[in-house]
């Protein structure tokens, strides 16, 4: 099965750490979501999406990108890394990337999410949260994810 991860990540590259631990666990090619174009993809059997969460949401830029795919019955998963993760655990942060590539005919087989260092807006003033995230226990988790993943695939 041939996978690819697409991400988004900066500030201070949260989700890029997590994308690479998922990539090299499934053997997967890595972009950036500017890297590719969504009518490429046909190659692909599992295509994993992430990035951090901004107001509740995947960054704006991963979600014009889903808009932008053609319809699929492919295998999917999501990731994030937020600030936060009190009172919305990762799932209800992912929602509406996940009903996005539903509505595309994608099969979404998994979710993750982990906290990341987070110094946007106000949380800059008190020298950010989430400090020190994703750490090695959240790395391990996204390895433990993927593994998962692949046990899923060869089910």
């Amino acid at each position: 099965m041939k996978s690819i991860v697409i991400y988004i990540s900066y500030h201070h590259n949260n989700t890029e750490k997590i994308a690479k631990v998922l990539a090299n666990t499934l053997s997967a090619e890595i972009k950036k979501v500017d890297q590719i174009d969504p009518n490429n993809l046909s190659e692909y059997d599992q295509i994993g999406f992430g990035s951090g969460i901004y107001f509740g949401k995947h960054h704006k830029n991963l979600l014009k990108f889903v808009e932008k795919l053609p319809s699929s019955n492919k295998k999917a998963f999501i990731f994030s890394t937020a600030g936060t993760l009190k009172g919305r655990g990762a799932q209800r942060y992912n929602a509406p990337l996940k009903i996005a590539l539903q509505q595309k005919g994608f099969e979404v087989i998994g979710e993750f999410g982990c906290l990341g260092f987070d110094t946007f807006a106000l949380t800059k003033l008190v020298g950010g949260i989430s400090k020190g995230r994703p750490n090695q226990e959240d790395l391990q988790k996204a390895e433990d994810f993927a593994k998962d993943l692949l046990n899923k695939i060869n089910a």
